[in-house]
C-alpha cells in the first residue's frame, strides 16, 4: 500500500457535489474504519456510493502510466481516481472477488469492480475516462468492512484468505460482454457468493434479457 486518501463532500462542477476529490493521510496515523467509510472519508450520494459493499475504494498503482500516456495527464495528484487505498503488488486480474484483507485490526472483503459515474469525468476533466475505464478493465475495486477496527496507514495490508472465484477484471469482463457473445463468464461471475448485490442484480438482468433473446 501506498498511500490511505479520504475525503469530503464538495463541489465538482455547478450543481454537482462529490467527495472523489481526496488527500492523502499523515504518516503514522491510524483512522477508524467503520462498516461504511473510513475515519475522515464521507459520500456524497449514498444512493450510488459509499455503504456496506462500498466502504473502501482500492485502486492500483501500476496503472498510473498508461493512464498518463492514454489522458495526456501527469496524475501527480493524490487519489486521481478517488481511491482510498493507492495499492501496489496486484492488479484487477489477480484480485479475486471474495478474497479477505488483513488491516490492522480489521478485515476486508473484495466485493466488486467500480463502475464510473459522470462525477470521474467531471474529476479528470476528460469525456472519455468513463469509457476507457470500462474498456481496459483497469477499474479498481470496492472492498466491504467484515469486522472495523482501527488501521494504520502505514500498513500492512495482507492477504488474508484467498478464495477461488472470478477476477476483479472477470467481473468487467462479464457485465461489457453480457451482450456480445460471452454469457457464460457472467453466469460464472453470478455465482460468486461475495459479489455485491447491485452487480449481481446488474448481471442477472442483463443474463434473462440474452435468454429471452435466443428463445424468441
Amino acid at each position: 500500500m501506498l498511500a490511505v486518501n479520504v475525503g469530503r463532500p464538495a463541489p465538482v462542477a455547478e450543481g454537482v457535489t462529490s467527495a472523489i476529490v481526496k488527500r492523502p493521510v499523515a504518516p503514522g496515523t491510524w483512522l477508524k474504519l467503520s462498516r461504511v467509510n473510513l475515519e475522515g472519508d464521507a459520500q456524497a450520494d449514498r444512493r450510488v456510493h459509499g455503504g456496506p459493499d462500498k466502504a473502501v475504494y482500492a485502486y492500483p498503482s501500476e496503472h498510473l502510466a498508461a493512464w498518463q500516456a492514454d489522458l495526456g495527464q501527469a496524475l501527480d495528484e493524490a487519489a486521481p481516481f478517488g481511491e482510498n487505498l493507492s495499492t501496489a503488488g496486484a492488479t484487477e486480474a489477480e484480485v479475486v472477488v471474495g478474497e479477505r484483507w488483513a488491516w490492522g485490526d480489521a478485515v476486508l472483503e473484495v466485493s466488486q469492480p467500480r463502475w464510473p459515474c459522470h462525477k470521474l469525468i467531471l474529476h479528470r476533466g476528460t469525456a472519455d475516462v468513463a469509457e476507457r475505464l470500462v474498456e481496459s478493465g483497469r477499474s479498481g475495486w470496492y472492498l466491504r468492512v467484515l469486522q472495523e477496527g482501527r488501521v494504520p496507514v502505514d500498513g500492512p495490508i495482507e492477504v488474508l484468505e484467498r478464495r477461488e472465484g472470478p477476477t476483479v477484471l472477470d467481473c468487467m469482463r462479464a457485465r461489457t460482454g453480457l451482450h456480445h457473445g460471452d454469457p457464460d463468464l457472467a453466469a460464472r461471475v453470478v455465482g460468486a457468493p461475495a459479489l455485491a448485490a447491485q452487480w449481481r442484480t446488474h448481471l442477472e438482468a442483463g443474463l434473462r434479457s440474452v435468454r429471452r433473446h435466443r428463445s424468441a
